[in-house]
Order: structure tokens, then sequence, then C-alpha cells
């Protein structure tokens, strides 16, 4: 496995035959700034996943801001969104996202943590209007594609990726990913709680003999019992995942807005003792396995 933890640049994405993850927002609930937010960055959550010429953003939270910069400066014109869930801090930077007001470009939003009940469209026609937005979707010069899936459904978003789907225990709902390209294995799962004591099967199924998964870890276990209910795990948890599913490593996200750089700083050494495979991720953090 290769490794690139650095900022990079857009010259990181030319490789055809590697998968790519760059963490674009980390945060949970509000976006943060100021001092004590500047190693680990105050975006919201949006995550980039490249498996070779394929583009995948999962959420977009303030994150997908800066995203959409550097796809359109690089000239992507296919983009394949997937929403683990439609709390504001995960959709709150769509209407500012360069690729949808391209009219060059296609763009695929996918949801299925709403199944039944709303579809992906409706989702995203009720948040961008009036008063909520001054603009609504038929400003959006691009193709604009709405899938709908069910939480289970396994996902073909592109040619040679497959996406696994199951539900996490969020309240409203929320979906949790498993992209598997180039014999590779990324999970995207956030905004989940867990049982103290038992391991969620869903969970541990989407994270098996995975590379790397990238987990909620907006709690410690000391804090769960005070925030029951929010539907939040701890970085513990991911750990103890991680190893009951044989995966390699483990990136935590959704950090809480109070949590500072320095306490940040200490769950991460305190989970590399741990379990060496475990990290606390940052904006703009990358990581590249190549395909095998």
């Amino acid at each position: 496995m290769k490794t690139d933890l650095s900022d990079g640049g857009s010259a990181i994405w030319s490789a055809s035959e590697t998968l790519y993850v760059r963490a674009w927002g980390t945060r949970g609930s509000v976006p943060v700034s100021g001092p004590s937010f500047q190693r680990y960055g105050g975006n919201t959550v949006c995550v980039e996943m490249r498996c070779g010429d394929s583009v995948l953003i999962f959420d977009a939270g303030s994150g997908i801001v800066p995203a959409g910069k550097v796809l359109k400066a690089e000239g992507c014109k296919q983009v394949q969104l997937l929403f683990s869930h439609c709390h504001y801090d995960h959709i709150i930077g769509l209407p500012y996202f360069a690729p949808i007001y391209d009219p060059e470009a296609t763009v695929t939003i996918s949801s299925g943590h709403l199944a039944g009940k709303m579809s992906t469209s409706e989702m995203i026609d009720q948040f961008m209007q009036p008063p909520w937005f001054p603009v609504t979707p038929k400003t959006c010069r691009s193709q604009i594609n709405y899938r709908d899936f069910r939480a289970g459904d396994v996902l073909a978003p592109c040619p040679d990726v497959v996406v696994k789907t199951c539900q996490l225990d969020h309240p409203g709902g929320a979906i949790g990913y498993r992209v598997e390209w180039g014999g590779r294995i990324v999970a995207f799962i956030t905004d989940t709680e867990h049982t103290p004591g038992t391991l969620d099967p869903n969970v541990l199924a989407l994270i098996e003999n995975a590379d790397v998964f990238l987990y909620d870890a907006s709690y410690t276990d000391e804090e769960m019992e005070k925030y029951k209910g929010f539907g939040h795990s701890s970085w513990q948890q991911g750990i103890r995942l991680a190893r009951a599913a044989n995966a390699k490593s483990v990136g935590f996200l959704h950090h809480s807005p109070w949590r500072t750089d320095h306490e940040l700083d200490k769950m991460g050494r305190a989970a590399s003792e741990e379990f060496a495979g475990a990290f606390v991720a940052r904006d703009g953090q990358t990581m590249r396995f190549q395909a095998i």
C-alpha cells in the first residue's frame, strides 16, 4: 500500500491505475475556523475517491467547495455525488459546487437514506429554493441526473467500480458505503451510533478486509452516554471494528466542532498506540492505493 498524507495538488490525480482518497472536509455538525482549528481544518464532511479516471464524491459538506474548484480547474466533466444523508452539515456546500454550473459537465446525485419517503431530486429541490437559498436547481447549467436506491443495494456508478451500501444507525437514517475497485477496498462510514458492547453487523460487512475506512469519531467512549441518541460514535469503537473486520487502517472524521487541534493530536496518539493503522483525518489529507 502506498500512501500520501500530504496536502498534494492536482498532479496527484494523474495515475489511471490508482485509487485516490482525499478528505476535503472532516468536521461534523458545523464548519469552524480560528487558530485552534488550523491543522485539521474546519470544513464539514466531504470525501473524494478517484477510481482510475472515475470521480466519486461522498457528501457535500462545506469541503465540497474547494473540491469543486479543483475539479473545474482540472476540466473534470463527470462526477458521481453520493449522499450519506441530508442533514445540514452534509449538504451545505452543494449550492457552491462549481461543476453543477458547468454546461459541459454531468453530475449524478444519488441517495438512499430517504427511500420510500423522498426522492433524491425532491431532497435537492427542497434544499435549494427560496427562502433557504436564492436560486433553484433549474439555475444549474450542468446535466444533473438523480439516482435513488435502498440500503443494501449494490451500485455500479462507474465502469469497474462496485459500491455496496448499508443502513446506519442515525436519526432520520444514513447510508454507509463500501467502494471496491482494482482489488482495493475503501469504506465511508459516518453518522452512525453504536451500542456499547456491540459491533454493528452492517458496519462490519462494509469494512471487512478494507484497505482503509473512514469512520465517525465525533465522541470518545467517555462522552457517549452524554450524547446518547445524537447518532454518532467514538474512535475507540472504530478500532474495535477495525480489529474485528481485519481492516488495515481506520481514519477518524466528523470531528466535533469544539475538538481543537491539540485535542485531536492527543486522540491520534492514543489511537495509534492501540492500533497501528489508526489516524485522525484532516482536511486536504490524501491516500493512494495502487490497483492489484
